[in-house]
């Protein structure tokens, strides 16, 4: 029967701003996780979607085995993208699906922690820009024709949030939380996660 109303214990389809994480084999599942945790607690479990151009499982950096989420071509439009870094991040920057589908979606507020700056690099998408990250990958960034690069810093130029490795990917993470969901619920993600509440 149509025009039903579901049960009221029934799980709500999450209608909200959707961010894209582009996973593979050897990233980072700290990076990965931090991401990940913020974005669940200003969005609520529907908002991340990890995205490969396979679903079949891949497994991190750590050995932790993980399976995506979604296909590029079956992802929701995306409101944000955050992109973790990892030992697979050089191979992976080389796929020419990615790199399409980072360049038609450049303009979105992005954030990137460690050695996953180089999938947009790859891409072409870090012309002109200003860059924080890694001090190590200092002279390939370079490569990508930036305006700047600051090696150790984290580093947020207009949508772009670039950060150094690890832990680090709290702050890229929370400028996506905070222009999705206001810098209030990303302070809060922060302090609950127990890292620094200051945000850029």
């Amino acid at each position: 029967m149509t025009g039903e109303t579901p049960p009221a214990d029934a799980p709500q389809e999450y209608t909200g701003p959707v961010v894209a994480i582009p996973v593979y084999a050897g990233v980072s599942e700290l990076e990965l996780g931090v991401m990940v945790s913020v974005l669940r607690l200003c969005g609520g479990e529907g908002c991340v979607r990890t995205v490969n151009r396979s679903r079949a499982s891949i497994v991190t950096a750590g050995g932790l085995v993980s399976t995506p989420h979604v296909l590029f071509a079956a992802l929701p439009e995306p409101a944000a993208l955050l992109i973790p870094g990892g030992p697979g991040a050089a191979k992976t920057a080389r796929d020419p699906l990615l790199q399409g589908f980072l360049r038609s979606h450049a303009a979105l507020t992005t954030g990137t922690s460690g050695s996953g700056l180089l999938l947009p690099g790859e891409a072409g998408t870090l012309d002109g820009r200003v860059l924080g990250g890694p001090a190590e990958l200092a002279d390939t960034l370079w490569g990508f024709t930036p305006a700047d690069v600051r090696p150790g810093e984290v580093v947020t130029d207009g949508a772009l949030c670039s950060a150094p490795s690890g832990f680090a990917a709290l702050h890229a993470a929370l400028h996506v939380a905070s222009a999705l969901w206001g810098e209030q619920a990303a302070r809060d993600a922060a302090a609950r996660l127990g890292g620094s509440p200051l945000l850029g």
